[in-house]
C-alpha cells in the first residue's frame, strides 16, 4: 500500500561536531569499543568521523562502568541550549507517519465477500459527489452524514461494520473515515478476486454532508450519464470501467461474490424473460443504457473479451475516484 512519507525533525549535526574531545574507548574481549558522548554520538577509532549509535552499541556502552563516560562542558552546553536554538515547532500538529498495514488489517478483520459489494458501493457514493464546477464533494468521509438520502439506502450497515474496525484502529493510530472507506473498497475488490489496488493515505474528513443530488440517478440515459461523469472529471471509458463494479453484489451479473468481467459479458446478452414473461431484473436501467451508446459499447466489448484489461483500467479508475476531491493532511 502506498503511504504518505512524512518528514521528521532532526537536530543539526553541527552542535555535536567535536568528537575528539569526548570519545571514550572501552576495551572488551581484547577489542576496542567506541563509546557514545553525552550528546548521543559515537566516534570512529581515529576520531575522524561520526555516526549515529545503534541500539546494541548504546546498550553495550551504558552497561559499562560509569567512569568510562566522558562528558565535556561543551556537550552539556549544547544539549541545554538546544531547545532555544532550534525553531519553535508545534509538536501536536506534526503529522505522524501512517502505517497502512494497520488500516488494512483492521478492515480485513471485519470484511467478508458477502459484505464486499456494500463496502465498494460505500466508496463510490462517498467519492461520487465530487463536482468540478464548485470543487465540492469527493472522497472526504461525508457519507456518514448522508445515509438518510434515498440513494444511500442500506449503506448504514457498511458504515456500522467499518465503525467497529475504526474503533480498533484508532487505539493504535487515528484513521480518517475517508481513508478507511477508500481502503475498504480496494480490499473488497481484492477479496473477491479482483486486482490489488494501492491506496494513498492521508485524507482529511469533512465535518458536514456534501451537497445532495450529485450521484447519478437510475433513470439517466447514456448521454446524461456521460455528461454527469464529465462534470466530475471522468471520461466515458472511466465511466464504463467503473460501472463494472456491479459485477459483485445482488444485481445479477454472474457470481455475486466474484469480481470478474461478467458484468460486460451479460450486458452483451439480451435480457432473458422470466417465468412470467417479463424481462429478468438484471442490473439497473443505467447499466443497460450503456449498451445503447456506441462509444460505451466499444468499451463494453473490449472488457468482455479481455478481463486483464478490465482489471488494469479499473485499478487506475478507482485510484482516481478515491483521490478526486480529497483534502490531504500536511506532512
Amino acid at each position: 500500500m502506498e503511504l504518505n512519507n512524512v518528514p521528521h525533525i532532526a537536530a543539526s549535526s553541527r552542535f555535536f561536531s567535536s568528537c575528539s574531545r569526548c570519545t571514550c574507548r572501552i576495551r572488551r574481549s581484547g577489542k576496542t569499543r567506541i563509546g557514545a558522548s553525552a550528546a548521543g554520538r559515537r566516534c570512529s577509532s581515529d576520531d575522524s568521523a561520526c555516526s549515529e549509535p545503534s541500539e546494541q552499541q548504546n546498550a553495550d556502552f551504558f552497561s559499562g562502568p560509569i567512569s568510562s563516560l566522558c562528558y565535556t562542558r561543551r556537550d552539556f552546553a549544547s544539549v541545554a541550549l538546544l531547545p532555544f536554538i532550534l525553531p519553535h515547532v508545534h509538536i501536536a500538529r506534526a503529522a505522524e507517519p501512517i502505517d497502512g498495514s494497520i488500516i488494512q488489517n483492521g478492515v480485513r478483520n471485519v470484511l467478508s465477500k458477502v459484505k464486499a459489494a456494500g463496502m465498494l458501493r460505500l466508496a463510490f457514493h462517498d467519492a461520487g459527489t465530487f463536482d468540478i464546477a464548485d470543487k465540492s464533494g469527493g472522497m472526504n468521509g461525508s457519507i456518514i452524514y448522508e445515509v438518510d438520502r434515498p440513494e444511500n439506502t442500506g449503506l448504514n450497515k457498511s458504515i456500522k461494520v467499518l465503525g467497529k474496525a475504526k474503533e480498533v484502529i484508532d487505539l493504535v493510530q487515528q484513521v480518517s473515515w475517508a481513508d478507511l472507506i477508500a481502503v475498504a473498497g480496494a480490499e473488497s475488490v481484492a477479496l473477491c478476486g479482483g486486482p490489488e489496488i494501492p491506496v494513498r493515505l492521508g485524507r482529511l474528513d469533512s465535518s458536514t454532508a456534501d451537497p445532495a443530488g450529485k450521484l447519478p440517478e437510475e433513470t439517466l440515459d447514456a448521454t446524461a450519464l456521460k455528461t454527469l461523469f464529465s462534470k466530475k472529471g471522468f471520461s466515458t471509458q472511466e465511466m464504463v470501467v467503473l460501472s463494472g463494479a456491479h459485477t459483485i453484489g445482488g444485481k445479477g451479473f454472474g457470481n455475486p461474490n466474484i469480481f470478474d468481467n461478467s458484468y460486460f459479458k451479460v450486458l452483451l446478452e439480451k435480457p432473458q424473460p422470466s417465468s412470467s414473461g417479463m424481462p429478468a431484473m438484471v442490473g439497473l436501467r443505467t447499466d443497460w443504457a450503456l449498451t445503447e451508446d456506441d462509444e460505451c459499447l466499444r468499451w463494453i466489448n473490449l472488457y468482455a473479451q479481455d478481463q486483464a484489461n478490465f482489471f488494469a483500467d479499473f485499478k487506475d479508475a478507482y485510484i482516481k475516484l478515491v483521490n478526486t476531491g480529497a483534502s490531504w493532511r500536511s506532512a
